[in-house]
C-alpha cells in the first residue's frame, strides 16, 4: 500500500493526501476494474506517440486538429507543450494549427533550441504554406527567450510572426499583478 501512495503521489498534481485517497479507492475495486485501469494505462503508453505534423501527443500518425480541413490551414500557434494546445483548444477561438516544442530554451537547465522541437517547425514551415506563426509560449524567462529565437529564425523567412499578449487578468486586482505583467498590458493596450 505504501509503494502505491508513493507512485500515485509522483504524478502531477497529486499529493500525499490524494495520492493515499485515490490508493484507497483503487484497493476497493473489484479485482477485474483494477486490471482494467492498468491495462489501460499501459496501453496508452504504448501506443501514444506524437503526431507527424504538430509534435502533439496522439494515438494515430495525425492528432484530430491536424486532419481537420477546416481549419485554418496557413496558421501555426506554436506552444510549449500540449496541455498550452489544449487551453487553447478549450477557448474555441483559434481556428488554425499548432506546433508544440516540448519544452522552452533554458540554458539554466541545460535545454538548447536543439533539444526542443524547433527544427520540426522549420521544416514545416518550408513544406507547407504559412502565412502566420503566432508565438504562444509561456511569459517568462524561458518562454521569452523561446520566443525571440523563433522569431530571428523566422524573420529571414518573411512569414509574419506575431506572440500573443500579456496582461491583466479578468478578475484581478491590480496591486496584485507583479511589475511584468503590468508593463505588458501598458505596452499592449489597445483603443475602445
Amino acid at each position: 500500500m505504501i509503494s502505491l501512495i508513493e507512485e500515485l503521489s509522483r504524478l502531477p498534481g497529486i499529493g500525499a493526501k490524494s495520492a493515499q485517497r485515490l490508493a484507497f479507492h483503487i484497493i476497493s475495486l473489484p479485482k477485474d476494474k483494477v486490471q482494467q485501469l492498468a491495462h489501460t494505462i499501459i496501453d496508452a503508453r504504448e501506443h501514444i506517440s506524437y503526431c507527424e505534423r504538430c509534435c502533439t501527443i496522439t494515438d494515430d500518425k495525425l492528432c484530430p486538429i491536424c486532419k481537420d480541413d477546416a481549419r485554418n490551414q496557413h496558421q501555426i500557434m506554436v506552444v510549449e507543450d500540449s496541455r498550452d494546445m489544449a487551453a487553447y483548444e478549450r477557448t474555441k477561438e483559434f481556428k488554425g494549427l499548432y506546433h508544440i516544442l516540448h519544452g522552452a530554451i533554458s540554458p539554466m537547465m541545460g535545454v538548447g533550441p536543439s533539444d526542443i522541437k524547433i527544427k520540426e517547425l522549420l521544416e514545416r514551415i518550408q513544406k507547407e504554406q504559412i502565412e502566420e506563426v503566432i508565438i504562444a509560449t509561456n511569459p517568462n524567462i524561458e518562454g521569452e527567450a523561446t520566443a525571440m529565437y523563433v522569431s530571428k529564425l523566422l524573420k529571414p523567412l518573411g512569414i509574419k510572426t506575431t506572440r500573443i499578449a500579456h496582461g491583466v487578468p479578468v478578475g484581478g486586482d491590480l496591486e496584485y499583478v507583479d511589475e511584468v505583467t503590468l508593463s505588458r498590458a501598458l505596452q499592449g493596450r489597445r483603443e475602445i
